[in-house]
């Protein structure tokens, strides 16, 4: 990404404010792990998909006057020498300027008293902030603590939220994204076939997650997009697993779900094996099954498709299969193999904060995810795609990584030695 993007994207929320009024966002605090210790920071991806700019404690505040004229200021931590020896380097006023596009950097230290002179001074009608939350219970983020204080101190200005917004402009992805994503994809492949061949019977999933991450860390400090869930037989039937303590034993299925970030933008792919490198006929079965389901789902996709046929049409096709090969008893009771949907959006988060569409639009990238999960044959595993879906059609950017029997069998059969 190049301050042309981050600066079209923010031309675009212009363009969508009320006049007379205000825009403030915030890159984010950090949050305390334990005593004096943090966790790792994590910016705002939608100040990042704004701005550009990667640290913690930073401000935006955009003016939009009644002529339709923006005016806008970073603002970034003051040099402190004692507090980068410590945690870091905090970047220039040059650097902003050069990463986001924007001339005027101020330092976070006057934020407060310029946002109160703008909001008081009778210019503004409106105040813009990015407001979400996931649950009620989830804490207060800056933007949260600055709607306390204005419904005491500034009650006149009207409140409109940005992050409706901003969810509608990361919905379709630009040029720019599609080619970081495509990076992303060849690490995650390369990650996954280095777990493929290292696997064998008796290894430990934090091993399988060792080579998953010595593998990504060859092409760069950014290392996996998200937790990765990788296990092992019977911890396969954990949707979300991050235990990694368990040992594939012979015959096990390995499971993981994974992903790579490149440039800011992120991939989420799956794919299941046999630990021994050689699927027993059950398996194979039930994978075959998947497959065929995730292939139709890549011969259908395109605009103007309602985007809940997509999990909605998997269910009922990979129902009929399983219901064909006497694996099901009644395709209305699908949700005893199939335990979740997966059709959701991929960017600068891996499920990406994007206006769920009502139809399927060019340049979208959502996740094609097939779950089997057979408790009663102790096999469960998904294959999960990336979805770009095109003008006439759908791409799918993780085929590279071997998604077929033939294929994961033949990549297992060669060795891999990560240390």
């Amino acid at each position: 990404m190049n301050k042309e993007f981050y600066q079209g994207n923010r031309e675009k929320l212009y363009a969508q404010m009320k006049e007379n009024a205000l825009l403030v966002l915030f890159s984010g605090t950090e949050v305390r792990k334990t005593n004096d210790e943090f966790y790792p920071f994590y910016t705002n991806r939608n100040f990042l998909y704004l701005t550009g700019l990667d640290q913690k404690e930073l401000a935006l505040i955009a003016r939009k006057d009644g002529a339709g004229r923006v005016t806008e200021k970073v603002y970034i931590l003051p040099p402190d020498w004692l507090v980068e020896r410590w945690s870091g380097e905090r970047i220039k006023a040059e650097e902003a300027a050069e990463r986001s596009g924007i001339a005027d950097i101020g330092y976070t230290d006057s934020f407060e008293t310029e946002l109160h002179r703008l909001a008081t001074s009778g210019n503004y009608q409106y105040l813009y902030l990015d407001l979400f939350r996931v649950s009620p219970t989830d804490r207060d983020e800056p933007a949260h603590r600055l709607l306390k204080r204005v419904a005491s101190d500034y009650p006149y200005l009207q409140i409109e939220n940005a992050n409706a917004l901003i969810r509608r402009m990361r919905t379709i992805k630009q040029p720019c994204e599609l080619e970081a994503m495509r990076k992303a994809e060849e690490i995650t492949c390369a990650g996954i076939t280095a777990m493929m061949k290292a696997s064998k019977p008796g290894m430990y999933e934090y091993q399988y997650k060792a080579v998953f991450d010595y593998t990504l860390g060859q092409y760069g400090p950014q290392g996996p997009a998200f937790p990765s869930i990788i296990s092992a037989g019977k911890n396969n039937f954990c949707i979300h697993y991050y235990t990694y303590k368990g040992q594939a034993h012979n015959g096990d299925m390995v499971l993981n779900d994974v992903g790579a970030w490149h440039d800011n933008l992120m991939t989420d792919v799956s794919r299941g094996w046999p630990c021994n490198g050689k699927f027993n006929d059950r398996q194979r079965l039930l994978y075959e099954i998947a497959l065929q389901t995730s292939d139709h789902m890549f011969s259908i996709i395109r605009p103007g498709m309602a985007m809940k046929d997509v999990d909605g049409e998997s269910h009922r096709y990979c129902a009929a299969l399983l219901k064909e090969a006497g694996v099901l008893d009644d395709v209305q009771n699908i949700g005893r193999y199939m335990w979740h949907g997966g059709a959701h959006h991929v960017g600068f988060d891996v499920h990406d904060a994007v206006e769920t569409p009502v139809q399927i639009a060019p340049n979208m990238v959502f996740c094609v995810d097939i779950g089997i999960y057979h408790e009663e044959w102790g096999i469960g595993f998904r294959v999960e795609d990336n979805c770009l879906v095109t003008e006439n059609g759908c791409e799918n950017l993780s085929a590279a990584t071997p998604r077929t029997i033939d294929a994961i069998e033949e990549t297992m059969r060669r060795n891999f030695t990560a240390f």
